[in-house]
C-alpha cells in the first residue's frame, strides 16, 4: 500500500472481507485486521479463506492493485470499521467483548473528525455504551469525532452484489455523526440509505432477523403438524400460498447462522417480559432438529427390523442454509452429531459439496453417498441434491422438500 489507509475494517470474517474488498474495488485504500495469521497470509495472497460468489477474483485484483491489504494490527486512519462476531455467553446472554477489544486497540489512533463505525450486531444501546468507553479514555475528543451504526443486510451466496444494491440503516450518536457515515457509505453503497439514531438501527437489525425467525417458525410448526395429520406440508404450503394474502415460508431442519438462531436473543436478553412470540418461536426453530434426528432414529430402527439388517445412512448437508460453506450455527450439523451419538454401528455417510473436508466427520461425495445408502436424510437444500431428481428404491426423509 502506498500510502496511509483511508479506512481499517477490523474482522475479516463472512462480511468483513466482502466488505473491505468493496470498498477497495472503489478506490479506497483499506488496511484489513484479523487476528488470526493465516487469515491475514490469505488475503494478502490475493485470495479467500471462504467461500463467496466473485469474492476470490475481486480480492485477487484489489491485492494486485495495492488497495487491499491485511495484518494482524490496527494502524492509523480516518475512518474505522468493526466488523467483528458477537457471540453468547451462558443463558444466551449477548456478548460484546470483541467489539469491546476491538475499540480499546483504535482509541489510542482516535484523532479530531474521524469516523468510528459500528457494524457488529449488538444489543440495543451498544453504539453509546462504546461511545462514553472512547470519551472516557480520550475525553478531548467528545464532539470532535463521529461514531455511528450501521448493520448489514446480506444474504450469503449473493454478498458482493447486496452489499452494493441493498439499502442500508443508518444511525449515529448524533446528528452530525448520522451525516458522516451517510456520506462514507454512498461511495459504495447503491441502495437507498435511510438516517435514524444508532439505538434504532440496532433495534432494526434485531426485529429484522426475529421476525424472519418467527416467520420460520411458523413454517416448522406446520411441519409438526402435517405430520401428525398425515399432510404432505409441502403440497398444503403451496396451496395455502395461492391465496393473495399469504406468503408462508418453507419448513426447514431449524434455524443457523450468525443471524437468524443468535440475533433474536438479543431482544430476549434485553426486554424478557415483552418477547413471548419471539421466545416461542425461537424454541420452535431449536426443537426441529431433535424432531429431525428422531425420525431418522426411527427410519433406522424400522429398516433394520423389516429388513433384517443395519441400514446405511446419507446425511445430506452440513450448512446452515443452502449452497455456502458457512456451518456456524448450523442445524443440520446438530442432526448429523445426535445421529452419530446414537448410533449402532450403523454405517453413515456424511455429505456437504460446499466444504473439502472437516476436521470431525468424514466426508462423502453426494452421487457416492446416494448410490450407496438404504436411507437418505435432505438436512440441506443444495442445488447438487436438487439435480438428484426423484431417487429411487431408497427411503428418502427430504426435511427440504426438495426431493419429494
Amino acid at each position: 500500500m502506498t500510502k496511509s489507509p483511508d479506512v481499517v475494517v477490523v474482522g475479516m470474517g463472512y462480511i468483513g472481507l466482502p466488505t473491505a474488498t468493496l470498498i477497495a474495488k472503489r478506490g479506497l485504500y483499506v488496511h484489513g485486521v484479523d487476528i488470526d495469521q493465516n487469515t491475514v497470509n490469505v488475503i494478502n495472497s490475493g485470495s479467500c479463506h471462504i467461500i463467496e460468489p466473485e469474492l476470490e477474483s475481486e480480492i485477487k485484483e484489489v491485492v494486485r492493485k495495492g488497495n487491499l491489504q491485511a495484518s494482524t494490527s490496527v494502524i492509523p486512519s480516518d475512518v474505522y470499521m468493526i466488523v467483528v462476531p458477537t457471540p453468547f455467553k451462558a443463558n444466551n446472554q449477548p456478548d460484546t467483548s470483541i467489539v469491546e477489544a476491538a475499540t480499546q486497540t483504535i482509541i489510542p489512533l482516535l484523532k479530531a473528525q474521524d469516523l468510528f463505525i459500528i457494524e457488529s450486531t449488538s444489543p440495543v444501546k451498544t453504539t453509546e455504551r462504546i461511545a462514553k468507553a472512547i470519551f472516557k479514555k480520550r475525553p478531548e475528543l467528545k464532539g470532535q469525532i463521529h461514531i455511528a451504526y450501521c448493520p448489514e443486510r446480506v444474504l450469503p451466496g449473493n454478498i458482493m452484489y447486496e452489499l452494493v444494491n441493498n439499502d442500508r440503516v443508518i444511525g449515529g450518536i448524533n446528528e452530525i455523526s448520522t451525516k458522516k457515515a451517510v456520506a462514507f457509505y454512498q461511495k459504495f453503497v447503491n441502495g437507498e440509505l435511510y438516517e435514524t439514531s444508532s439505538s434504532t438501527a440496532e433495534m432494526c437489525k434485531l426485529v429484522e432477523n426475529a421476525s424472519r425467525d418467527v416467520q420460520i417458525a411458523f413454517a416448522n410448526e406446520l411441519s409438526l403438524i402435517c405430520e401428525k395429520a398425515k399432510i404432505d406440508v409441502w403440497e398444503l404450503i403451496n396451496l395455502a400460498n395461492k391465496h393473495p394474502r399469504v406468503n408462508i415460508l418453507r419448513p426447514s431442519v431449524g434455524v443457523g447462522g450468525h443471524c437468524l438462531a443468535v440475533d433474536p436473543y438479543f431482544l430476549v436478553s434485553d426486554y424478557p417480559d415483552q418477547t413471548k412470540l419471539i421466545t416461542k418461536a425461537r424454541q420452535v426453530n431449536s426443537y426441529k432438529p431433535m424432531w429431525c434426528a428422531e425420525k431418522i432414529q426411527n427410519a433406522k430402527l424400522n429398516f433394520e427390523l423389516k429388513e433384517g439388517r443395519k441400514p446405511k445412512i446419507a446425511l445430506m448437508g452440513l450448512a446452515y442454509k443452502p449452497n455456502i460453506d458457512d456451518l456456524r450455527e448450523s442445524p443440520a450439523k446438530s442432526i448429523v452429531q445426535m445421529v452419530l451419538k446414537n448410533s449402532n454401528n450403523e454405517e453413515h455417510f456424511i455429505v456437504e459439496p460446499n466444504i473439502t473436508s472437516h476436521k470431525i466427520f468424514k466426508l462423502t461425495d453426494y452421487t457416492e453417498a446416494v448410490s450407496q445408502a438404504d436411507i437418505i436424510a435432505v438436512l440441506v437444500g443444495h442445488e447438487e441434491f436438487q439435480a438428484l431428481g426423484v431417487v429411487k428404491d431408497k427411503q428418502i426423509l427430504d426435511f427440504c422438500g426438495i426431493l419429494s
